[in-house]
């Protein structure tokens, strides 16, 4: 999907940016000298960010794989970063070869890694936009050329709501308007930073962000449920992302300040 919505903007190597500073965490090599620099100092201040960032992937290869086992054939991953390998669409079209799966993201560098996202199964489907999370007219009518917006689908949200703001970015109202465009049976899958599990690392992880430029918003227990209003949540609710339905290859470790949970729309 190119043209005047997807066209990208120069990246800027002398600020850090949220995609490149998980890549730097998870061990990948797409990543500037400033954004190394930006998650050394934020590993410093909590030492459980590494496991948090491989909790989410987790997190999002299980809820994706529960997903399409309960019938979901539609996938919209927002927020997508740079690809680590098993990807989402991988985990969806395992589950169901079928299923179709648009990626969007504002990240120039995982502009030029897309291609790498788009080799699914011979019969799904796998697209890419590149848009921001706050622009869904862009985004929606991008990804309805690949999905059918009329049949249910998994809108997935992973570690990225803590980079919007309640209200200069309007986060709830944000991700109100995306679940009002999708059909019913459509599902939201998120996870997003606490301040509730570790507040003094979270205060200071808190600081280093916005220090280095990126807005960065922990939420209570109370604030992430409010992101499921109006949808029913599905066992176990919001809990600490390791406790999503974890599975047998899901190691046991100590607790991430982190929150998950999957919600289905009426």
């Amino acid at each position: 999907m190119t043209g005047p919505d997807a066209a990208p903007t120069l990246t800027d190597p002398g600020r850090p940016h949220p995609a490149r500073v998980y890549d730097w965490w998870l061990g990948g090599k797409d990543n500037y000298p400033v954004d190394e620099e930006l998650g050394r100092g934020i590993l410093a201040a909590d030492p459980t960010v590494r496991r948090g960032a491989r909790a989410n992937r987790r997190f999002m290869l299980r809820a994706t794989r529960a997903l399409a086992e309960g019938g979901i054939r539609q996938f919209l991953d927002i927020g997508t970063g740079i690809p680590t390998e098993p990807n989402l669409h991988q985990a969806a079209q395992e589950a169901v070869p079928e299923a179709r799966v648009v990626y969007a993201d504002n990240d120039p560098v995982v502009l030029r890694h897309a291609q790498a996202l788009l080799h699914g199964s011979p019969q799904g489907r796998t697209d890419y936009v590149h848009a921001d999370v706050r622009d869904p007219e862009t985004i929606l009518r991008s990804a309805a050329e690949t999905l059918d917006l009329d049949r249910p689908v998994a809108l997935s949200l992973v570690a990225l709501t803590h980079y919007l703001a309640a209200d200069e970015d309007d986060a709830y109202g944000l991700l109100g308007r995306y679940m009002d465009a999708l059909a019913p049976g459509s599902c939201l899958v998120l996870s997003q930073v606490t301040q509730d599990l570790a507040p003094e690392r979270m205060a200071k992880v808190t600081e280093l962000f916005r220090r280095g430029g990126t807005p960065f918003f922990p939420r209570s227990h109370t604030e992430v449920s409010r992101f499921f209003d109006g949808l029913h949540l599905l066992d176990p609710g919001v809990v600490p992302v390791l406790e999503w339905r974890p599975g047998p290859e899901d190691p046991a470790e100590e607790p991430v300040p982190v929150y998950a949970a999957v919600g289905r729309k009426p």
